[in-house]
């Protein structure tokens, strides 16, 4: 899977387009697929949330992802992790990106 990291504060939503590729570069149909993605601690021992999953545009391989501030505010650990998993229709499962959540405290309330 691809990596990437992001900075999410506690206790505010966030939110991130995906899209989906193949190895040509050429969009993936998601028509049938679904997306999961979960945020857990580095030892996989707590759910911290999962994302919510719109999908934006299914033919252009176009989805977003979620979470919310009440979501965001149990995010104790300074780092979690996430990742994001793609079923095609017949089950197959591929994970596509992977990464770290590093973990900023918001302060105005």
């Amino acid at each position: 899977p691809a990596t990437y990291d992001m900075t999410v504060q506690r206790r505010s939503d966030h939110a991130i387009q995906l899209i989906f590729k193949d190895s040509n570069n050429d969009a993936i149909n998601l028509t049938g697929f679904t997306v999961a993605s979960q945020v857990y601690d580095e030892s996989r021992s707590t759910l911290y949330a999962s994302f919510s999953v719109t999908y934006t545009n299914r033919s252009a391989g176009t989805v977003d992802i979620a979470l919310t501030d009440t979501q965001t505010a149990t995010f104790t650990p300074n780092v979690l992790k996430y990742d994001v998993l793609l079923t095609n229709p017949s089950g197959l499962k591929e994970y596509y990106l992977e990464g770290n959540i590093f973990v900023s405290e918001g302060y105005t309330a």
